[in-house]
C-alpha cells in the first residue's frame, strides 16, 4: 500500500499511467464482489497546458487519448478545456488557492470510447501541498455529479453525504467515505470509496495502481494487454448488474438530480 505522505514538492511534471486493479465488494443483502486489471492515467494538467501534451493524445483521434471535452462542463480547448472549468468551480466554491499543479486520475478514451465511472481531480497550492479534490461521478444514464472535498490529507477518511443516483440497486441516501493515498514519488496510487446506506456499510470499493511515465511504449503495453478497457467497464458493470438482478436485489427508480451541480 502506498505512504499516506503528503506531496510537499511539485513533483513530476509529465503524463503518467497507472497499472493496477479495481476492487468492489457488496455486503449486503446479499454479498457480491469482483476485482479487474485495469489501468489509468494521472495527468498534471497545469504543466499539460503550460508544456504541451507530450506522449499524450489530447483532443485528436488515437488508439489512446484524452479529450477535455469529456469531463466537467464539456467545454473545448478553444474555451480553456478541463482545466479552465475546474478553476472556475473551484472558485465558485470560495477556493482560490489551489494554484499549484492539478493531478487527474481519470480513464482514457481507448479507439475513441470511453466510460468513467468516477474521475479524481488532486488539486496542490503553489507548495505541492494537497488543498482539495474534486471527485467527479457519472452514471449510466448520462449524468454527472461531483463531490467537492475541502481542505483533505492524504491517508485521513473523507466523508460526504450521497446525493447523486449511480447504481439501480443502491437508493439515495447514507453518505461515502473516501480515503486517498498517493506518494511523494508518484509511484503507487489507492482511491478507496466505502458506502454506507441509512443502516451501515453496503459497499467497499476502490482502484490502485504502480505509475509509470506516458510513453509511446506504456500506451502500447496498455492497448495490447486491454485493446478494449472502456468498452470492457461499461460491460463488466452491467454483467455486475444482471448478477443482482438475479439475487433479487431490491432496485431503486432514477431520482430527480440533486439541485446543485457540486457538493461539498
Amino acid at each position: 500500500m502506498p505512504s499516506a505522505a503528503p506531496m510537499e514538492s511539485p513533483g513530476p511534471v509529465s503524463a503518467l499511467i497507472g497499472f493496477g486493479q479495481v476492487r468492489h465488494r457488496r455486503l449486503k443483502p446479499v454479498a457480491n464482489a469482483f476485482n479487474y486489471p485495469t489501468y489509468f492515467l494521472l495527468l498534471p494538467m497545469r504543466s499539460l497546458q503550460l508544456n504541451g501534451p507530450g506522449a499524450l493524445a489530447r483532443n485528436r483521434r488515437a488508439a489512446l487519448s484524452f479529450f477535455d471535452a469529456d469531463h466537467g462542463d464539456g467545454r473545448g480547448p478553444e474555451a480553456g478545456g478541463a482545466l479552465a472549468w475546474l478553476d472556475a468551480l473551484l472558485l465558485s466554491q470560495g477556493i482560490a488557492d489551489a494554484t499549484g499543479e492539478v493531478w487527474l486520475h481519470t480513464y482514457p478514451r481507448v479507439l475513441g470510447f470511453t466510460f468513467k465511472p468516477v474521475s479524481f481531480w488532486y488539486c496542490q497550492r503553489q507548495d505541492g501541498t494537497l488543498r482539495a479534490i474534486v471527485v467527479e461521478v457519472n452514471n449510466t444514464f448520462g449524468q454527472r455529479h461531483c463531490y467537492l472535498l475541502d481542505q483533505p490529507v492524504y491517508g485521513a477518511e473523507l466523508r460526504a453525504d450521497k446525493v447523486f443516483h449511480v447504481s439501480p440497486f443502491c437508493d439515495v441516501q447514507g453518505g461515502y467515505r473516501f480515503r486517498f493515498m498517493l506518494d511523494a514519488e508518484h509511484r503507487h496510487t489507492l482511491a478507496r470509496i466505502d458506502y454506507d446506506d441509512d443502516q451501515g456499510p453496503l459497499l467497499q470499493t476502490s482502484v490502485s495502481g504502480t505509475l509509470e511515465a506516458l510513453t509511446a511504449a506504456s500506451a502500447r503495453r496498455a492497448l495490447w494487454r486491454y485493446p478494449a478497457m472502456t468498452w470492457g467497464v461499461l460491460a463488466r458493470i452491467h454483467w455486475q448488474a444482471v448478477k443482482l438482478a438475479l439475487k433479487r436485489v431490491p432496485f431503486f427508480g432514477k431520482p430527480a438530480l440533486p439541485a446543485s451541480f457540486v457538493s461539498r
